[in-house]
């Protein structure tokens, strides 16, 4: 080869890699936000689903404050004792619910994202709960979210402790449009 040669293709290289790089990363930045914002439906859907069944007083005593809401995030993965419904029933749900707490034949099959699912207990008390485990803010690499309360201030960045009415990512990166992460 000669140098002209040599010259040429060292500069098409340099060319093509720099083209590829600005690629990979929206690639990358597109797939975390995917991940952000399946994760961030998937506890909201858990928070909106622990707030239909304290509404429906499946979930027996709820403190005064919390407006039915959960009071941590942990309550959606530990899971909370149901108690009967108020038409009778034992169940969560009810026949044909929405998910609602297994029979001791369906323990151990999980439920579908966002559906609560329950199980027996050692003394025989159910017990509901409406996530698997905390997901994972991908911006973060972290299950720690930041949390605000129905009391709470809507763009405020402090939680007022009272429930979990909401999740916001605790990222300070921007998207692509300049909204933050955390808006979403």
């Amino acid at each position: 080869m000669t140098l002209i040669e040599l010259i040429v293709a060292f500069t098409i290289l340099v060319l093509l890699t720099s083209m590829a790089v600005p690629l990979a990363r929206n690639k990358v930045r597109r797939d975390k936000e995917k991940e952000l914002r399946f994760a961030l439906r998937e506890i909201r859907t858990a928070i909106d689903r622990y707030k239909d069944m304290a509404d429906k007083g499946q979930l027996g005593q709820v403190k005064a404050d919390a407006d039915g809401y959960p009071e941590t995030l942990e309550m959606l993965v530990d899971g909370v004792k149901v108690t009967g419904q108020p038409g009778g029933g034992a169940t969560a749900a009810g026949a044909g619910g929405f998910g609602g707490v297994m029979g001791p034949q369906q323990q151990g099959i999980p439920g579908a994202p966002g559906q609560p699912s329950g199980s027996l207990s050692d003394s025989g008390e159910k017990k509901v709960r409406f996530l698997r485990r905390m997901p994972k803010d991908p911006f973060t690499n972290s299950a720690e979210w930041g949390k605000r309360s129905s009391r709470d201030d809507p763009k405020s960045s402090a939680w007022g402790g009272q429930n979990v009415f909401d999740v916001y990512s605790k990222t300070m990166e921007k998207a692509a449009d300049g909204t933050p992460y955390a808006e979403w």
